[in-house]
């Protein structure tokens, strides 16, 4: 057998062990080395080449990078857990309390919050929908619009910094984490201000379903109020500083400011007197889980990526990209729409290692930014938190929402949420500068230019000493 049938045949065995629900991890190291074992007998490559694992696996296990995710796994458990989010929640929802469709914005705009201080979906989500989801169904939200907008909301989380997906697709990309944060920064303003215009138009066109909340509902105005939402606003804003203010002004590394924000979580969670050994316990456990998670997968993925070099599968991955009409439009079309419909069985973990290590020289080649499409394609990963069949942030809600809530609302409510997402994606294809206007400048000088011309040491001859 030919060796360029061998990359397709390995690509569609790996869907087949996905499709029947084998876990991704050892999917991933079942199909790589049984493909590894057939290339070395059909004489593809050595057994020799198959030595280079232990030295990736070593490789991946003392990435200092990788370290940060433990670190913003276990920040986001402990915040999650503290009670900040019912401050948060409590004192913006009486903020907008007398505009309709004000628990709305404050669901919003928190979520934005939320995830720049916890950095994981999981705990957005549960929040809202434990502390708002109630009070918006009691004073009479459309059911579709209240839960629509609590997922939505969480989803932010994911490409708001500082994001897991963030460092994953930097580390995978080969870019700089603190320029994929960076370069994050607009199209995380265009998502709230995109959901925030939704709730404005459904207000203005519809406001039955988005009613302001009965004078009785409200607590008096002046400093009692705006006391709550600075008791909850300030501790997170000057955690957010900690985290990426840190990065952005090249103090610390996303390792070291990961380490620097768990610290932060702990003095948040002391202060609000819900530091507690259960706590703890229940933060670290669920830090081993997902980390344990994100290295497996990750170990499988390099098995898998190092048989698929050794038969050439990069070059066929190029061939069959750079082949597509239309060039780099082409090509980001095809991605997303691939990525879209991946989604929809692969969380975007799975999507991180397995995918975009093929994409990325693809990309490299047709001279498309790699810190823009690594923005792209996270902008793209939110819309599997939304929609069928593994939309985790509706599963999320449907574990804390009341039994009166129907599954089917939920889902019905995500649908023009994910189309707002997908708008987001279309904006940062056609608006580039939403990304890399928030990235250094550098100098404006190409190397390739640069020429640099060292004249020889003039001697002067009475200098040198004579010996005789």
């Amino acid at each position: 057998m030919n060796v360029e049938f061998m990359p397709p045949i390995m690509f569609g065995g790996l869907v087949i062990f996905l499709l029947i629900g084998f876990p991704v991890a050892f999917s991933l190291c079942a199909v790589g080395l049984f493909f590894g074992m057939i290339s070395i007998e059909l004489g593809y490559f050595t057994a020799d080449y198959l030595g280079n694992l232990p030295l990736r696996v070593f490789g991946i296990l003392s990435n200092e990078l990788l370290l940060s995710i433990p670190f913003f796994t276990l920040m986001g458990a402990i915040l999650e857990r503290c009670r900040l989010a019912e401050d948060l929640l409590e004192g913006t929802g009486q903020l907008f309390g007398k505009v309709p469709g004000g628990l709305a914005y404050a669901v919003i705009l928190v979520g934005a919050v939320l995830g720049a201080i916890t950095g994981t979906v999981a705990a957005s989500v549960i929040a809202m929908g434990m502390i708002s989801l109630p009070v918006m169904i009691k004073y009479g939200y459309d059911m579709r619009l209240a839960t629509g907008v609590i997922a939505a909301s969480g989803t932010i989380t994911q490409i708001i910094p500082p994001s897991l997906v963030l460092i994953v697709l930097g580390d995978q990309l080969g870019v700089s984490v603190g320029d994929m944060y960076a370069g994050a920064i607009g199209p995380s303003i265009l998502q709230v201000g995109l959901f925030m215009l939704y709730i404005f138009a459904v207000s203005r066109f519809q406001p039955s379903r988005v009613p302001a909340l009965p004078d009785e509902a409200l607590m008096a105005r002046g400093w009692p109020l705006y006391w709550k939402v600075l008791r909850g606003m300030v501790p997170s804003i000057v955690l957010i500083f900690l985290v990426l203010g840190t990065i952005f002004m090249g103090l610390a590394t996303p390792t070291e400011a990961g380490a620097m924000g768990a610290v932060g979580a702990l003095l948040l969670a002391a202060m609000n007197r819900t530091l507690t050994w259960p706590l703890l316990r229940e933060a670290m456990a669920n830090t081993m889980r997902i980390t344990t998670m994100v290295i497996f997968i990750l170990l499988g993925a390099t098995v898998f990526s190092l048989v698929f070099q050794g038969v050439d599968g990069g070059r066929w991955i190029e061939h069959l990209l750079t082949a597509l009409p239309g060039g780099q439009v082409g090509f980001l079309i095809f991605v997303n729409v691939f990525v879209f419909f991946l989604a929809f069985f692969l969380d975007f973990f799975e999507i991180a290692f397995i995918v975009i290590p093929l994409l990325a020289p693809v990309a490299a080649k047709l001279d498309i930014n790699l810190v823009w499409f690594g923005v792209l394609i996270c902008v793209n990963m939110q819309t599997s938190f939304m929609h069928p069949p593994f939309g985790f942030a509706l599963f999320y809600l449907r574990g804390v929402a009341p039994q009166s809530v129907r599954s089917a609302d939920i889902y019905w409510g995500a649908f023009p949420w994910v189309c707002l997402q997908l708008v987001l994606v279309a904006i940062v294809i056609i608006w580039p500068e939403s990304v890399t206007y928030w990235l250094h400048a550098g100098t404006g000088i190409d190397p390739a230019t640069v020429h640099i011309n060292v004249p020889p040491p003039a001697f002067d001859d009475s200098a040198v000493p004579v010996f005789r």
